[in-house]
């Protein structure tokens, strides 16, 4: 529903009564599907235990029906032993009332005097007896509506017959109460604006009700109070009695003869002639009154223009029920014109309405021209879309440009006389001439690509033969010869039996897009290479790794330590980097202790490793301390191709003494742990490897007690985006407790509770003086 507009009371009522009408048809459906469920069950026990075909026990069942002179649905109830119910009464539903049983909904019973008058000077009088010492009223009028829309003042009383007189006819213009309540208006009761127009007894408190019959407006009753004085005060009871007393008067307007006879109603006949003369969309209602009111139309006809919003075949809508087939619309203003148009006999020449037409869930709202006249007791009614109306010339601009930037151009065909219609651009996209022929589409396989002619055989079987929607893709050969890529979609046209008559489609030129998607293969077969290579790659540099770092270390029994290793590569294989660890037994039964991390990821990173572990490894056996074989490995990546960078530790573990010696180039320090908890060892000067050529590396010393451990890592173990590496440090090493004398196990529990949230590769080294 359109935002700002409310339906009116009628409107709702008539589209709540439809409502309740199809539930109740609904409700006798769903019985009558209960009833012959029982038959059906009824049926069946016959056929058991009679012995019968299922035919021969419906046969029976229905003769054992005629036999007891009892429906078929109660006999087949009692043998099923259903309880009985009325045929087509939904369950629990109350049954009807009696007939004679007074309906509480109905009017009270008719004041005897009112109902005894002949006339309608009779029936004004009456009235005013009847609410002069009732409501205080003192005058009463009674109006007709005459051809043309001139009200003619029918029967007065308690009116001066002079003002009587001077208000005999009021023509169509002048804005009167009556007027007002007769065009379509709401009633109007004291203290209503629309009230104090000009009309009979100048400056009095009036009431005007509409005099309603058969659904048409045909006049008014206006009850006046006196002035000056107090409007009068009329509740719901003091209503209900006016309203009764227009009921009343309605029942004499049949004898009433006005001036111009009613128009004569439309032969049947007429119907299809007067709806094909017209040369815009139309169709034809009849009204469906009940209880005296318009309660819906039933769309009657509609001619060769109309066509329906929502795409339903005309023969379709014929004979059903306006709010039913557009309640949206109805509830948006068009059942309120409708009934106005009737009642008044006032045509609606022409208004631009807002309507809703609501497909399944969705919405469509269309501004319309809507158009309504009285024929003979019912309505025609004629709608154009605005768009078909105004705009038409920017309207074909801006479709033929939108036509021209989508390489789109449409066809229509009828092959039983041979006309061809194309839209403009269709010879561009066929590569001929503007003033060739236009080519029938049984033909197209003549200027395609020898090889699309099945794609077009099937695309004309499934049109011609089929009667569906079909579309291909074909090459469409120029006549310089090259190829156009061009989608083909064509649909039957069908008349109102499914016959065809015509075909009509498009063809759209989707060659750019034929070129993209080939550019666009090829990218993606070059980037699926290199994917393939990448991941070759970093298998390659897991490979390498794997193969260099030991999984255990050598044997340092000799040297009075234990020791053991972990590795873990990157959670993700295109994040191997370049971590190492070496444990090396010296010739003098000193320990060298390496751990690294090159920067980078893949076999550049791995390569690196590769070259700084060896230089380290042969250059330990020099005697050189861990400074100076950092110097000489900063010289090392320095020197190799694409000059790597990388962090590293060096120890050198005297067992004799217990004597550490180490130092670093921008790696995380050691760790002691011993019995009187861990420490993190002091951190000495030195910068990565391969920053600097001269770089210089600071050393420290320590001791390694009996039964201590020292703890070597890389940043893989603790590193987190949002704290710093030394909180998360002392988070572990406070987390992992004492390392007991399982070594592989207190390595474990270190990867197991590691905080780190980089999924980077990590390498662990752990030495135990015993």
């Amino acid at each position: 529903m359109t935002a700002g507009h409310e339906p009116s009371d009628t409107t709702a009522r008539a589209l709540a009564e439809t409502v309740r009408r199809l539930q109740s048809t609904a409700a006798r459906v769903q019985a009558d599907a209960r009833a012959r469920g029982v038959v059906d069950l009824a049926t069946g026990i016959l056929a058991e235990r009679l012995g019968l075909l299922p035919a021969e026990a419906a046969a029976r069942l229905a003769g054992l029906a005629r036999e007891a002179a009892v429906p078929v649905a109660a006999l087949a109830a009692d043998i099923a032993g259903v309880s009985g119910q009325a045929p087509g009464q939904a369950p629990g539903q109350a049954p009807g009332p009696l007939a004679g049983t007074a309906d509480p909904a109905s009017p009270g019973p008719v004041t005897p005097a009112l109902a005894a008058v002949p006339d309608l000077q009779g029936a004004a009088e009456a009235v005013l007896e009847q609410t002069a010492d009732a409501l205080g009223a003192h005058a009463v009028a009674l109006w007709l509506r005459l051809p043309g829309g001139v009200l003619a003042l029918a029967a007065h009383a308690g009116l001066p017959a002079a003002e009587a007189g001077a208000w005999s006819r009021v023509p169509p213009g002048v804005p009167t109460p009556a007027q007002h309540v007769v065009v379509g208006g709401a009633e109007l009761w004291p203290g209503d604006p629309e009230a104090a127009g000009p009309s009979v007894g100048a400056g009095s408190a009036r009431a005007v009700l509409p005099l309603i019959d058969a659904g048409r407006r045909r006049g008014a009753l206006e009850v006046l109070w006196p002035a000056p004085g107090p409007a009068p005060v009329l509740g719901a009871p003091q209503r209900r009695r006016l309203h009764a007393l227009a009921d009343l008067c309605v029942t004499l307007l049949a004898d009433v003869r006005t001036p111009a006879p009613a128009p004569a109603p439309v032969p049947p006949g007429d119907d299809t002639a007067l709806l094909e003369g017209l040369p815009t969309p139309a169709l034809l209602l009849e009204p469906v009154v009940r209880r005296g009111e318009i309660a819906d139309f039933t769309l009657l006809r509609t001619n060769a223009h109309f066509r329906d919003p929502l795409g339903r075949p005309r023969d379709t809508l014929e004979g059903t029920s306006l709010l039913e087939v557009y309640p949206a619309a109805c509830a948006t203003g068009l059942f309120e014109r409708l009934i106005r148009v009737h009642e008044t006999g006032v045509p609606l020449p022409g208004e631009r309405v807002r309507l809703v037409f609501q497909p399944g869930g969705l919405a469509l709202p269309a501004t319309v021209l809507l158009a309504a006249a009285p024929v003979g007791g019912r309505v025609l009614v004629g709608w154009q879309a605005e768009t078909a109306r105004a705009g038409e010339a920017e309207q074909s601009a801006l479709l033929r440009q939108a036509q021209r930037l989508a390489r789109v151009a449409g066809f229509e065909e009828h092959p039983a006389d041979g006309r061809i219609r194309w839209s403009d651009g269709l010879h561009e996209i066929y590569g001929l001439p503007p003033d060739t022929d236009p080519v029938p589409l049984a033909q197209l396989a003549r200027h395609a690509h020898p090889d699309d002619e099945p794609a077009i055989r099937r695309l004309l079987d499934t049109v011609q033969r089929r009667h569906r929607t079909a579309s291909a893709v074909v090459r469409l050969v120029h006549q310089d010869g090259t190829h156009g890529y061009t989608r083909v979609i064509a649909e039957p046209v069908l008349d109102d039996h499914g016959r065809l008559t015509g075909v009509r489609g498009a063809f759209h030129d989707v060659s750019a897009q034929h070129r993209t998607e080939v550019a666009l293969g090829a990218t993606r077969a070059r980037l699926a290479d290199s994917e393939q290579e990448t991941a070759d790659s970093e298998r390659l540099a897991l490979r390498l790794q794997q193969a260099i770092l030991p999984a255990a270390p050598p044997p340092l029994g000799p040297a009075g330590l234990r020791a053991a290793v972990r590795y873990r590569p990157a959670a993700q294989h295109d994040r191997v980097g370049g971590d190492w660890y070496d444990v090396l037994l010296l010739p003098d039964k000193r320990v060298l202790l390496t751990v690294g991390d090159v920067a980078g990821h893949g076999v550049g990173a791995a390569t690196g490793m590769v070259a700084l572990r060896h230089a380290l490894r042969a250059l330990a056996v020099t005697g050189a301390g861990p400074a100076r074989l950092l110097e000489w490995a900063n010289t090392v990546a320095l020197r190799e191709p694409g000059q790597i960078t990388a962090t590293a530790v060096c120890v050198l573990v005297d067992p004799a003494g217990g004597e550490l010696r180490w130092a670093r180039a921008g790696h995380l320090p050691p760790i002691l742990v011993g019995a009187d908890g861990a420490h993190v060892l002091p951190l000495p000067q030195g910068m990565l490897l391969g920053a600097l050529d001269d770089a210089r590396y600071e050393e420290h010393t320590a001791h390694l007690p009996p039964g201590d451990v020292l703890v070597l890592y890389t940043d893989g173990l603790v590193e987190r985006r949002d704290r710093p590496v030394e909180e998360s440090v002392d988070q572990l090493i406070r987390a992992a407790g004492a390392p007991g004398p399982d070594l592989e196990r207190y390595l474990d529990r270190l990867l197991e509770l590691s905080p780190a949230d980089t999924d980077d590769d990590t390498c662990l080294i752990a030495v135990q003086s015993r």
